[in-house]
Formats: structure tokens, sequence, C-alpha cells
């Protein structure tokens, strides 16, 4: 595969064109944190220290071509977009002119943002994947990868193409273990799923582990997940399990044990992570700066609304992750039981 470009240099973007740029491959990134930048380009105050890994899997540095948007110059066929989802719209606008006619943008972010993407670039230039290794952007050179994860890749429109055969391959030298699908939307969906349970879990200060296993909240894993499941389903998707998740346990009327089972090994997976906290959290508490809730989880109450669904449980979320951010409700591991289905 030729040249790539990474859109968004942070915990993911950073991360998987760390690995491809130390196998060899030909790997350009893009930030807008102008001191990271630097620093990946070998450049700065800390000259020659390039992009650092650090944590517990693997510890080493890199350095490669790195620029704000505004200073990039040429064309790529294959440009990774890493941004958060609610910057996806603006870094697709700004990343094409420099996308090939006959390249794609992958979506390595959380959320459905593959439907953001290929409505300014076009559904063949579109390609899909789903990620849930750990990591987390320390500050301007340095990311600390805590755990893998599950990685998988897949076109939107569930084709299986010699491209993404191509891209499976060079992908392979991030994560060992990924592979393709031809139903990418339902482990999207999946991840829905997941991601408004570690939502939740950003309204307190247990970590992920910690906060899953507490057996009082239980109904609030069961209800977030049913919810999810429910608009899912009435989408036309299947939704796919992953490191321990499993959608089945959360569908309606599915037996409680099923849940705990299932709850019991996400927390034996997230139990050993570097990563305690996640990304969510990381911005509310430590960032101090708004979260992807209005672009990953608002849009599951909003599409059910569609299909007739009510998602309470979700819409509560939505509400006081906003409260959050605004200052008016503070972090603390109690909100999670104010949460609790009515």
């Amino acid at each position: 595969m030729g040249p790539i470009l990474i859109w968004g240099a942070g915990a993911i973007g950073g991360s998987v064109g760390a690995w491809l740029k130390r196998a060899g491959h030909d790997v350009t990134f893009v930030d807008v944190v102008p001191e990271h930048v630097a620093a990946i380009a070998g450049e700065g105050a800390d000259e020659g220290a390039g992009l650092r890994i650090t944590g517990p899997v693997e510890q080493f540095a890199v350095t490669a071509p790195a620029f704000l948007p505004e200073r990039v110059t040429g064309t790529w066929k294959h440009i990774f977009l890493a941004v958060k989802a609610h910057h996806t719209e603006a870094a697709t606008r700004a990343l094409t002119p420099h996308l090939a006619q006959d390249g794609y943008v992958l979506s390595l972010q959380n959320g459905l943002c593959e439907t953001v993407i290929q409505r300014i670039v076009g559904r063949d230039r579109t390609m899909g994947a789903f990620v849930n290794f750990s990591a987390d952007w320390m500050g301007p050179g340095e990311i600390l990868f805590g755990g893998r994860g599950a990685v998988v890749l897949g076109e939107v429109t569930g084709q299986m193409t010699p491209r993404l055969a191509e891209l499976h391959k060079v992908m392979l030298d991030f994560e060992p273990n990924a592979i393709t699908t031809p139903e990418i939307w339902g482990y999207l969906w999946g991840k829905l799923g997941y991601g408004s349970m570690l939502f939740a879990q950003a309204l307190g200060m247990a970590g992920i582990a910690d906060c899953l296993a507490r057996p009082e909240l239980l109904p609030l894993w069961r209800a977030l997940g049913r919810e999810v499941n429910e608009v899912t389903l009435a989408e036309g998707v299947a939704p796919k399990g992953f490191n321990g998740f499993d959608p089945a346990a959360f569908m309606p009327n599915a037996d409680p044990a099923a849940a705990a089972r299932a709850v019991a090994a996400m927390v034996e997976f997230n139990r050993p992570n570097a990563k305690t906290h996640s990304g969510v959290w990381r911005d509310l508490a430590i960032r101090k700066r708004r979260t992807e809730v209005d672009v990953q989880i608002a849009p599951i109450y909003e599409i059910g609304a569609r299909h007739g669904i009510e998602c309470p449980t979700v819409r509560r979320l939505v509400a006081m992750i906003h409260e959050v951010e605004n200052g008016t409700r503070a972090l603390n591991d109690d909100n999670l039981l104010e949460l609790l289905p009515r």
C-alpha cells in the first residue's frame, strides 16, 4: 500500500500511525496541536524525541513528517481519520482536497462517523473500522498505550474488496489480531452499546472495571444495553460483540444472569488494563473539555425516535453529561445511582 496520511494524531491515530511508521510504512501526520506536531517531526523543545509510545505493551519512538491542517500539501489515496467524533465534518471537509479521486477515508473513530464522511466524500471513498484498544494522549509527543483490543475493518457497503484485503494486511502491523468483516455496522452499533456504559462511568470517579463491577448498577447496564439494542435492531443491524461485551445479554427480555456474566467478562477484560478510565472521563475530569456525547450517544435516541422507540436512560445519560460539561454537576459515583432506570 502507498503513503498513508493520519488526520488526527491523538490516542487512536497516533498509536496506529506510530506502529505503522515503525513497521516501515510511509506515514504522515496531521494534528491541530502545534507542540504535538513539532514533537512528532522531531522538532521543538525536546528535539529529536519524536512520537513516543509508552505503557506496558511496548515503549518506542518514531519521527515522521507532521503538519498543522493548514500546512498540508499534496494528495493521498489512504487517509486515516482519527479526530474526535464531533470534529468529523470539519476535518473531512479540510482533508477532502488532499484525498485522491481513487482514494478513501478510513474512519478510526467511535460512533457512526462513517455516515458523515460518506456524505462529504462519497460512499465509494469511505471505509469503516471498529477499534477497542486502550490509549490516551498524555501530552505533546506522548501516547500511553494501555492495552490491546479488537480491531475490525470493513467496507460500509458490506462488500469484501481487494482494497479491504490490502488495508487489512497493513493494519496487521499494528494489531496482529485485526480482522475484516462484511458487517462493520454491527460492530459500530455494538460499540455504541458498550460506549453508553463508558459514558455512564465517566459521571463518577471509579475506573472502568471498578464501576462495571458495582452490583447495584447491573440494572443500569441492562437498561442502557437494551435501549441501544432496540434501536440497533430497528435499523436492521445485528450488533456484534467484542472483548467480553455480549450484545445478546442485553437484548429485550434477556436473562439478568446473562447480563451479569457479560459484565463480569467486561470487568475481567478491563481490570489489567493500564488505561483505567475512559477517554470520556479524561475529557471531563482532566482535560475539562466537551465530550463526544452529542455525536456518539444522542443519535441513539434521535434514531430511536424515528422508529417510535423511547430511550429514557440514554436521554438522561446525555443530559447528565451536559450538566458536567456545563459545570452544574460534579463528578461523583452517586451520579450513576441517580441514572438507574426509574
